[in-house]
């Protein structure tokens, strides 16, 4: 089953309603490879041609992030983007242009077994993570 289809099932299981607004952002996070703050998916969203307000796009959010559906992650910029909640341990991490504000996926075998490494060295077992590295994009720089 895809998210998309997973996190309107959810949110119909939940009360909530299937079309709409909520069924617009579910279906433009489920497309997305990386994280996208509210702004950008209600941009995204109105340049499909897709009715949707802002407050719409917030609460929409807040319904999937109350169900775990989405990841909230904090790039340092103080802006909350929010992508699909990782499935199976499968995540990534994100590069952050401190001039554009541009983000990023990346993953890294080599870091996460690092981070496994560093966190059992202090006795720790580590459920979930994030790196977010801030920089300049090539564009930037």
């Amino acid at each position: 089953m895809s998210w998309t289809s997973d996190a309107l099932e959810s949110l119909e299981v939940a009360g909530h309603r299937r079309g709409g607004a909520r069924a617009a952002v579910v279906e433009l996070l489920g497309r997305q490879n990386c994280c996208l703050s509210a702004q950008e998916i209600f941009d995204q969203l109105r340049k499909a041609r897709r009715p949707v307000g802002i407050a719409s796009v917030y609460r929409a959010l807040e319904a999937l992030a109350e169900l775990r559906l989405v990841k909230r992650v904090e790039a340092g910029d103080g802006i909350a983007r929010f992508e699909p909640a990782p499935v199976d341990g499968d995540h990534h991490h994100h590069l952050v242009c401190r001039d554009c504000g541009k983000v990023e996926a990346f993953s890294d075998s080599r870091l996460e077994r690092a981070i496994d490494r560093v966190a059992g060295g202090l006795g720790y077992s580590v459920d979930e993570h994030e790196v977010v590295l801030v920089g300049a994009c090539a564009d930037c720089s």
